[in-house]
Formats: structure tokens, C-alpha cells, sequence
């Protein structure tokens, strides 16, 4: 395996802990390639080994099985080489609050052995490429959410690396900052020709960045593909009723699984949820079932396809449900 060709080849990567006397299998053997100047979402609920993938990628964490190259390096024989060729943006982030910023990614960069005139200018473009040109000589503290993940990221790539790891980049943001997050990663890679690897819950987010999306579930990867090829395995359209109560919820459950090519629906407390080929179609069928039924529905959605219905039929349950 030379790895050469990608960005990242990751083949039969696990990681065990020991708790109470027993192993647990926090990633049960990972495969994954990522290409050059790619963006790949990696999805998944919180605890499905989306974090320990991740830091064993970033060499924080080490793996007890299998192999990978990262940039060009083993992941095994030369983490420094890794490290050294790799931007890792921390969920937590990287800069304390009474620091100044153009302070702070200076000494960032000597540990690159980045020399200070060449880490000012640097640092300075990059503040300026997103959207920061003026903050160089505020505290950290000083800023607000949107523009201290903006400065995390300037510190993740002060030494060029050609592969930036991104964890969770836009939790805890506003709409408006995340939306303003999204076009400057999507800069990185069309305007830097970085490599960007993002692990998220959102799928929003997935779905408006990601070139392919990875989709984690316990420990292994359950689903791949571009936003557009992941959508088209859910068939049809979905279809959410709201009932008054749970019973009502269980008898109109029964009803819509007997519809035309509908899947066996799932009950949520009084929420019942869906698919079949033509929402248009099986609504108003559907309806007048429920209403010989004496049953009333007091909401009733038909959509196309997301990724959280992909999500949902994968895995039985919906990534909205881990939202922090």
C-alpha cells in the first residue's frame, strides 16, 4: 500500500479500549480513501467513533489495528512526518483569551520552525483570506464565536499543510457565522488547493460542503458517497404524520404500511414516519384511510429526500436526535 495517489488511505483501523476489565471496540476496523483537494464530510451520531477515527488520522490517539498513510506518511512509522504535513483544528480550539492574536500565531508557527517575519506575513494573508484582516493586535477574548473558529483554523494552516482536519468546525455558531464558516472552507480548498477532512453532525453542513460524505455508525462505516448518490438510496419520498396521541400514532402506523411500495414505518411517541415512491401519489390515500379510520392527523409533511432519512434508514435512527 503506497498511499501515494491519496490524501489519505486508511485500511482496517480500529481502536480498543480497556474499561472494567473488558475491551470496547470504539472503531472495528476502518477503511477510507480520501483524495487530493477533496472535501469529505465524515458523519456521524456522538460515540460511533467519529472523534477516535479522527485522532488516530491526526496521530493523537494510536491505533491497535490495521494501517494508514496520511499525507504521504505511515501512520504507524512516522507520525512526526504526519504531523508535520497536517493542520488539526480541535473542537475545543487552540487559543486562550488574554492572548493576542498576531502573538499567538506567531508562537504557533516556531513550533513549525516557521521564522517570524515569514510566520507575520503569512499569518496576516491568511487572517485577511478570511475575513480577518483586523483583528492582529486584539485579544482572542475579544472576539466573537464565528471569528475565533476562523482564527483556530488560520493556526491550523500557518504551515501550509496540504491535508487540514476540521473537527465539528461550526458548533455552538449562529446560522449566520456558520453559513459565513462554510464559504470560507470551501475557499480553502478551491483557493489554497487544501485538502479538507470535516467531521460534523450536522448534516446540513455534510450536505453543503462535502464532495463525499463518509457516514460512521458503531465503530464502522455504514455508507459513502457524493451528497446527491447517498440521497438516492432512500427510495421515494418521506412522509411525517403528527398524531394526537400514541395509540392513534401506533393505528395510523398500521394503516400507511399498507400503502403501495411504502417501507415499514417508523413510531416516534405520536410522530409516524415513511417512505414510498410517490409522496403525491399515496397522500391523498393515505388521508382518506386515516379519516374511515376515525383517526386525525394534525400534521402532515411529504418531502424529498435528505441525508437524515439516508441516516435514518441506515442506521434506524436520525442524527437530529444527537444534536448537542
Amino acid at each position: 500500500m503506497t498511499g501515494m495517489g491519496s490524501m489519505i488511505e486508511a485500511r482496517g483501523l480500529k481502536r480498543t479500549y480497556k474499561a472494567r476489565g473488558k475491551a470496547i471496540e470504539a472503531v472495528r476496523g476502518i477503511d477510507l480513501t480520501v483524495q487530493h483537494g477533496e472535501i469529505v464530510g465524515f458523519l456521524g451520531p456522538n460515540g460511533a467513533g467519529k472523534t477516535t477515527t479522527l485522532k488516530m488520522l491526526c496521530t493523537l490517539l494510536e491505533p491497535t489495528g490495521g494501517s494508514a498513510t496520511v499525507a504521504g506518511s505511515d501512520l504507524r512509522q512516522d507520525s512526526v512526518g504526519v504531523r508535520r504535513k497536517i493542520g488539526y483544528v480541535s473542537q475545543a480550539g487552540s487559543t486562550s483569551p488574554e492572548a493576542v492574536v498576531g502573538e499567538e500565531i506567531m508562537s504557533h508557527a516556531q513550533f513549525y520552525g516557521i521564522d517570524r517575519a515569514t510566520a507575520k506575513q503569512r499569518g496576516q494573508d491568511l487572517l485577511a483570506s478570511l475575513d480577518l484582516s483586523d483583528v492582529w493586535g486584539r485579544t482572542c477574548g475579544s472576539l466573537s464565536g464565528g471569528q475565533r473558529r476562523r482564527l483556530d483554523i488560520v493556526m491550523g494552516l500557518i504551515h501550509k499543510p496540504a491535508l487540514v482536519f476540521l473537527d465539528e468546525p461550526s458548533t455552538g455558531l449562529d446560522p449566520q457565522s456558520r453559513a459565513n464558516l462554510w464559504t470560507h472552507i470551501r475557499k480553502l480548498r478551491d483557493e489554497l488547493g487544501t485538502t479538507v477532512f470535516l467531521t460534523t453532525h450536522y448534516m446540513d453542513e455534510a450536505d453543503s460542503l462535502s464532495d463525499r460524505i463518509l457516514i460512521i455508525d458503531n465503530g464502522t462505516i455504514v455508507a459513502e458517497g457524493t451528497p446527491a448518490e447517498l440521497k438516492k438510496r432512500v427510495s421515494g419520498d418521506a412522509i411525517t404524520l403528527t398524531l394526537r396521541n400514541e395509540p392513534d400514532a401506533a393505528s395510523a402506523a398500521e394503516i400507511a404500511g399498507k400503502l403501495d411500495g411504502a417501507d415499514a414505518p417508523v413510531v416516534d411517541a405520536h410522530v409516524v414516519r415513511l417512505h414510498v415512491p410517490d409522496g403525491g401519489r399515496a397522500l391523498p390515500l393515505l388521508l382518506a384511510e386515516l379519516t374511515r379510520a376515525g383517526i386525525d392527523a394534525i400534521g402532515v409533511d411529504v418531502n424529498r429526500p435528505t441525508l437524515d432519512d439516508v441516516f435514518l434508514t441506515l442506521t434506524g435512527r436520525s442524527l437530529r436526535d444527537q444534536e448537542i
